[in-house]
């Protein structure tokens, strides 16, 4: 049968690098270097690159390109049933994180559009969580539609699934050739204008600046693995599912490696144009930087917003070029983490592509809904925290174990990917895949179930955020605990004759 495929090389690294390229490289990555040791955080950032990042990469890419499915089909072509329901853990660990990621999209959208007459006034916190989000009801409650998040959240999958509805080569690659240079462009201007700034230095001084004594600490190589981790889109079926439309003659090892730099650049970029506009805020407060320095949420929808607020000059279109920067970033994301489940479906029950788009990408469009009412907020937060603690993290630990000491397949997967790739893996891949990274990834996991632990001790409930057992129970542990379960029962049922005849040829 045959496989769709990306149209030139450079049309599959700029969606591998779209999909890497999120949100998180804007509001997570300058936030946890400048916490760990600013420019010395570089160290453990890139030993956790090439010992980590770019070895599950090119895993990733050879299990999609050699075994040519979706994460479940290549896991089942490459080990069977017992291999197959870790990739539908993956896909729909990628279904729940679609759900919420598009709200946020929304958000960015939204934004874009209140950066023209900086509708979100003086008082950014205020707005974003009572004016915009009308967050006023408990944890748990749905409260009513908030229709300024819902309308642009329609937009947002109309645009992802009108995309993935063209296909791989004329719908998600030429997608990705505008959005992008468009993001990277639009970025550059951002970054230039804001070292200009008064107290930019200061920013970049904060961000920059090397703190050695903190290289001993083991927290932040933690920190570094993880942040590795989550940022280059591994071990949630993504890079499987795009890898399996290169062309038989593909080189590998090349693609991960300059997917895995350019990630970190772009990143390494967002630090420099987030700091020196921290620096800039900071010094129009007269306050350090530490007191104006945030991630996620608050640091794009309230902390960039007043720094907006104090540019000298075309804050309305500097404004513009950041939100819509958030949301190109978010939209070649989304489109990568729909297109798993849509690969998936596809493949498993025999349906049209066409309907795959509609039925999954439907489904995840109508539970984000939820994330789109008075309390979406709180499910959000719950949701992320559970489906990335207990659900990426620990999806990668057990994809790597059971690669290379369940199914023993590394000497396979390094002899198909050297056959077409110039830079040969040898020793150091079989290392870090065998040992360095599931050592990290397991003190990672332990650290998540003790900081779990301890939470119990830190509030009156004993949860995350002090939320409600209840809530906690129904809108955290049970999504995560959905992925996988769902994930085993998915695996149930033979694929069609399509793709049950597949030969592995060494």
């Amino acid at each position: 049968m045959n496989r769709q495929q990306w149209g030139t090389r450079a049309g599959f690294i700029l969606a591998a690098v779209g999909s890497a390229v999120g949100l998180g490289n804007i509001w997570r990555f300058p936030y946890v270097a400048y916490e760990n040791g600013g420019g010395a955080f570089l160290i453990p950032y890139l030993f956790a690159l090439l010992t980590a990042g770019i070895p599950i990469l090119i895993m990733e890419f050879t299990l999609g390109h050699k075994y040519r499915g979706s994460a479940p089909l290549s896991f089942f072509r490459a080990g069977g049933k017992r291999a197959e329901w870790l990739g539908w853990w993956g896909v729909l660990v990628a279904f729940v994180i679609s759900t919420y990621y598009a709200v946020i999209i929304a958000w960015a959208m939204r934004y874009t559009l209140f950066s023209f007459n900086l509708a979100w006034g003086d008082d950014t916190e205020s707005f974003l969580f009572a004016d915009f989000l009308k967050l006023d009801v408990a944890p748990g409650e749905t409260g009513g539609i908030v229709w300024g998040v819902l309308i642009p959240l329609i937009l947002v999958w109309v645009i992802t699934l009108g995309i993935l509805l063209k296909g791989v080569k004329k719908g998600i690659e030429i997608a990705n050739r505008i959005f992008i240079p468009t993001l990277v462009i639009l970025f550059l201007i951002i970054v230039v204008r804001a070292v200009t700034l008064e107290g930019a230095a200061t920013g970049l001084n904060a961000f920059f600046e090397p703190n050695f004594s903190e290289i001993m600490n083991p927290s932040v190589w933690v920190a570094a693995y993880g942040h590795i981790f989550f940022s280059l889109s591994i071990a949630f079926a993504i890079m499987i599912t795009y890898s399996s439309y290169l062309p038989k003659k593909s080189d590998i090892t090349n693609n991960a490696f300059i997917t895995g730099f350019a990630n970190s650049g772009f990143e390494l970029l967002a630090g420099i144009g987030v700091f020196a506009a921290l620096g800039f805020m900071a010094t129009q407060l007269s306050v350090p930087v530490d007191e104006v320095a945030s991630a996620g949420v608050g640091l794009a929808f309230v902390v960039f917003p007043q720094i907006i607020n104090q540019f000298p000059g075309f804050n309305g279109f500097f404004g513009v070029l950041f939100f819509l920067s958030l949301t190109l970033a978010g939209l070649t994301s989304l489109m990568s983490i729909t297109e798993t489940y849509v690969a998936g479906v596809t493949e498993k029950f025999g349906v049209t592509r066409n309907k795959a788009v509609i039925l999954g990408g439907g489904l995840a469009a109508t539970i984000s809904i939820l994330f789109a009412t008075q309390g979406g907020l709180f499910f959000l937060d719950l949701a992320d925290y559970y489906i990335n603690q207990f659900g990426v993290a620990a999806v990668g630990l057990v994809e790597v174990i059971m690669v290379v000491w369940i199914l023993r397949k590394t000497n396979t997967l390094q002899t198909h990917a050297n056959l077409t790739s110039d830079i040969h893996l040898g020793g150091w891949w079989k290392i870090c895949l065998g040992f360095v990274t599931p050592v990290v990834l397991g003190y990672m996991m332990f650290g998540l179930l003790k900081l779990n632990i301890l939470q119990q001790f830190d509030n009156d409930t004993g949860n995350y955020e002090g939320y409600s057992n209840a809530f906690t129970l129904f809108g955290g542990v049970a999504v995560a605990a959905f992925a996988l379960i769902a994930g085993i029962l998915f695996s149930i049922g033979k694929w069609g004759k399509n793709y049950s005849d597949f030969k592995d040829t060494n």
